[in-house]
């Protein structure tokens, strides 16, 4: 089932808080990144961010889910109504994510 452009405005609208975060659309769904670093995406209509230290943390016994078969088990952000919540959340994440590597030029 493709996700709706109309779910990933409301959640970017949410994220609309932080600086350089952006989207990328990939079958039918969305990638999420803030500061060029993959945080998670919309699947099925569903917020599923990666696993890092504070979103185990922050996110205490939200469900693991897979964003599509075969995928790594992502965690589902059940409280995108909160604003304040989201953005310190991805704020953490991203802190933890590891550097973008720099492709090498042909």
């Amino acid at each position: 089932m493709a996700s709706d452009r109309s779910y990933l405005e409301f959640v970017l609208e949410q994220l609309s808080g932080l600086d350089d975060i952006s989207y990328r659309p990939m079958m039918s769904e969305y990638i999420i990144y803030c500061q060029g670093k993959v945080i998670g995406g919309i699947y099925d209509n569903r917020f599923l961010v990666k696993q890092t230290e504070s979103s185990l943390k922050m996110l205490k016994g939200a469900s693991k889910e897979k964003p599509y078969e075969g995928g790594r088990d992502m965690l589902l952000v059940n409280n995108i109504d909160d604003r304040e919540f989201l953005c310190s959340l991805i704020e953490a994440m991203t802190e933890e994510l590891p550097e973008v590597k720099k492709r090498k030029k042909k």
